[in-house]
């Protein structure tokens, strides 16, 4: 049995559905039954609620897991949330889990979930278990929080100057996954994945105007300015203090290296940020609401 936790999140939710479609069974972790009816409508799918943070509520989801992927929100209790269920993934017998990562975990960065990622790895590593890390560059999704700026002004807006970055489509990222679960010989492995190009925010907005049929202008936006909007759209301080940590790693460079893992070692062909625009035009458009 595969264990997929954060499973009502955007990567979690649609590796499910991957898993689903291939009749691959898994079991979907979630906090919040509600959150999770399009998924217990799926066929192969079952629905587990329990909480990594409190390991005696995760009884029943990991009884006769075999293969677990670890996902859950970016928040200040990462660390304790994934090492719990690490620990609780070992003594339930689980043999080999699947973190989900960043594409620069480092324990020294300034970027406080690059740090955090770079101990939750090094707490799986020592462990004992079998492991995989999935480095992933920005989800290409993370596009769609432009969407209000985009419809209203025609303007994509992000705090970038003229760095360049590797993006990847959550579809790539679940297919990798779904590799690795189900396959062997990635024990012990550490994959960082990319799309296929690393682009300005100049040519994503252009290629962006091409899939809507109107224009969209970059906007450099000071990073001041950047967190005071965050903090005035009604996001928690600490968040909003690791997106500026974020963006300034970005604006470094450290997220625009072109991983060609996607291709050379999985055989797949990495979505290109033209395809997932034409793809979610009406999105971008406002005609459809944004995955959540």
């Amino acid at each position: 049995m595969i264990l997929v936790t954060g499973a009502t999140g955007l990567s979690g939710s649609e590796l499910v559905r991957r898993l689903s479609g291939k009749g691959i069974p898994s079991r979907a972790l979630v906090r919040n039954l509600s959150k999770a009816q399009p998924l217990a409508l799926l066929p192969n799918v079952e629905v587990v609620v329990g909480d990594m943070a409190l390991p005696d509520s995760l009884t029943e989801a990991l009884r006769g897991v075999e293969r677990a992927i670890l996902i859950s929100s970016s928040d200040p209790m990462m660390v304790e949330t994934q090492t719990s269920f690490i620990d609780a993934a070992r003594k339930a017998g689980v043999q080999h889990v699947v973190k989900l990562s960043g594409i620069i975990p480092e324990l020294d960065s300034p970027f406080r979930f690059a740090r955090m990622h770079a101990e939750i790895e090094k707490r799986l590593e020592d462990s004992g278990l079998a492991y995989t890390h999935l480095r992933a560059g920005e989800f290409m999704p993370s596009y769609f929080r432009q969407v209000p700026s985009i419809v209203a002004r025609g303007v994509l807006a992000l705090p970038m100057a003229d760095a360049r970055i590797a993006s990847v489509d959550i579809g790539d990222l679940a297919e990798v996954s779904i590799a690795v679960l189900t396959t062997s010989g990635h024990e012990g492995k550490t994959y960082p994945l990319t799309g296929p190009e690393s682009l300005s925010m100049a040519e994503v907005a252009e290629k962006l105007s091409a899939a809507i049929g109107k224009t969209v202008r970059y906007v450099d936006v000071p990073p001041e300015e950047a967190n005071k909007a965050r903090l005035a759209a009604g996001m928690p301080p600490y968040l909003a203090e690791g997106l500026d940590e974020l963006f300034a790693e970005r604006r470094k460079g450290k997220e625009s290296t072109v991983w060609p893992t996607i291709e050379e070692i999985f055989g797949l062909q990495p979505t290109s940020f033209d395809e997932f625009a034409r793809r979610n035009a009406a999105i971008f458009r406002g005609e459809q609401p944004s995955p959540r």
